[in-house]
């Protein structure tokens, strides 16, 4: 059963406590939802087959089903018919999965601090946290445009940096 969804809260069923981190991670802290808004914020997926063949930690497509369905229904995700193909489905980031950007980038700021990372897969997370709120507001201007908006991805925006930047380090 879900709770009453009050204005400006996710849709999700109770927890077991009204505690916010308790909750958050409830709803994100299993293996694959934070890895699936990673792949689409910095990989710019938006298709089912790009987000099982791009990441590289290798989800399994049942599970990326699953959580893709987890996702829309917590109304982190929406789904749309993909107009280039019948059988298609584009998935956008909504309002709240945009507003996650600072967490991920303090998540993978701690990791390449505290834990041993690969170069290329640490660069942007460096980037990030040099480049702080500014640009962590810039970065969630540029998916809001393109998720919520429907605009193209810029190609001299912050995630281009971001790639050309994991692109340089994996040379």
């Amino acid at each position: 059963m879900t709770q009453p969804v009050s204005k400006n809260k996710l849709p999700v069923p109770p927890g077991k406590s009204g505690c916010p981190i308790n909750r958050t991670v409830e709803l994100l802290g299993d293996r694959w939802s934070m890895i699936v808004l990673r792949d689409m914020m910095f990989g710019g997926y938006t298709h089912f087959r790009e987000l099982l063949t791009g990441s590289i930690e290798g989800i399994a497509s049942n599970v990326l089903a699953a959580r893709l369905a987890k996702l829309v229904s917590a109304g982190l995700l929406t789904r749309h018919d993909d107009p280039s193909h019948r059988q298609k489905v584009e998935y956008r980031l909504t309002e709240a999965a945009i507003d996650l950007v600072p967490v991920l980038a303090q998540l993978g700021a701690w990791g390449a601090r505290w834990l041993e990372t690969t170069p290329e897969l640490t660069v942007r997370a460096e980037l990030l946290a040099a480049g702080g709120p500014p640009l962590w507001e810039r970065f969630m201007a540029e998916l809001r445009a393109t998720h919520l908006e429907g605009a193209p991805t810029p190609r001299d925006g912050v995630l281009a940096e971001l790639t050309a930047a994991y692109e340089a380090a994996k040379s």
